[in-house]
């Protein structure tokens, strides 16, 4: 089992957007000293519910303070973003760090975000396969060249190339954002594995397991591909001597950031938008997640992980919005939850 942190740079009421960058950056540097598996980095825009605008750019800067921790997305927002672009920062990435680098995509929301950055709601509704594939093959081919309806150019190389790192074959680890049967048939067609958000709980975890594996069977990938399939689950962590303790610091702290967060989102075409209760939401997410003592926590991701299959976690550290806060949170995260988990 492999536990890493979910970093999304939450900007709390009352503080600024520099603090929250920095307990992010701390955040980070503190699992890799806590033996944590692997930090996993946000991307919003415009928006107080994450103030990281470029996870890939965030994830630059961390694995270069750090030697051991894997580094990936989660996610960076492909529709909003050229493939080939993505693919080059992840091949740079790649190879500068030894191969510690992964990448996390999805398509984002229906937000202003597609305005901005041009490709509009057709290309957040239709342009997703388009971009995935693209990617992939940016990041496995010597070359490329796009004939589809959102990208067409001649072929041109692949530099860097992936395959020239120094520190083994393969190439950089794709994961994709599923939260529909239509997401996962996406990732599953192309043997990539998933991540699983942190609003949804064991048995609909394992039920995207079980149908990607389905899917990914009837698209002939190969049998030990779609049994050791990598996926990640997204979670809230709080540890606490007591479990009420550890709920109280997020029922005190959480509800504002997502109402801050949320309200802030505006959609693309003035389309109604329902947002989740902050209160009821924060205790959904204790409810479902290792919120508690180090004993309970150890045993919530071991169940989580025998229920559904998954054996890799982003848990979300910040949830206090303090920065000492977090880093004794992380820390004991490394130190008293993970070697219980053998």
């Amino acid at each position: 089992m492999r536990v890493g942190s979910f970093v999304l740079a939450a900007q709390f009421p009352g503080q600024g957007q520099g603090e929250a960058l920095h307990r992010a950056v701390r955040s980070a540097e503190v699992a890799e000293e806590a033996g944590l598996d692997s930090v996993w980095l946000a991307e919003h825009h415009f928006v107080p519910y994450g103030t990281c605008p470029s996870a890939v750019t965030l994830a630059a800067l961390l694995l270069g303070r750090t030697r051991r921790i894997r580094v990936g997305t989660a996610v960076s927002v492909l529709t909003t973003t050229h493939p080939v672009a993505l693919g080059e920062q992840t091949a740079l990435l790649h190879l500068t760090s030894g191969g510690r680098f992964s990448l996390g995509v999805g398509r984002g929301g229906p937000w202003v975000d597609l305005e901005v950055f041009g490709p509009g709601l057709e290309g957040y509704e239709q342009g997703f396969p388009e971009s995935l594939d693209l990617l992939v093959r940016w990041l496995r081919e010597p070359a490329v060249a796009a004939a589809g309806d959102r990208f067409r150019f001649r072929e041109v190389p692949v530099v860097p190339a992936p395959s020239e790192s120094l520190t083994g074959p393969g190439g950089p680890e794709v994961v994709v954002a599923c939260t529909s049967p239509t997401s996962v048939r996406l990732a599953a067609e192309r043997g990539l594995p998933m991540l699983l958000g942190m609003h949804v709980g064991d048995e609909e975890k394992a039920e995207m397991v079980a149908l990607w594996r389905q899917y990914a069977r009837e698209a002939g990938r190969p049998a030990e591909e779609v049994l050791d399939a990598a996926h990640v689950s997204a979670g809230v962590c709080q540890i606490a001597d007591r479990r009420t303790d550890a709920v109280e610091t997020l029922v005190k702290s959480m509800p504002g950031w997502l109402k801050q967060g949320l309200d802030a989102h505006v959609t693309v075409d003035g389309r109604a938008r329902q947002m989740r209760d902050p209160l009821g939401y924060t205790e959904l997410l204790c409810g479902l997640h290792p919120v508690g003592t180090p004993r309970l926590c150890a045993d919530r991701l071991a169940a989580t992980s025998e229920r559904t299959g998954i054996s890799r976690f982003a848990l979300l550290v910040e949830g206090s919005g303090d920065l000492t806060a977090t880093e004794e949170n992380v820390r004991r995260l490394g130190t008293e939850v993970i070697p219980q988990l053998g």
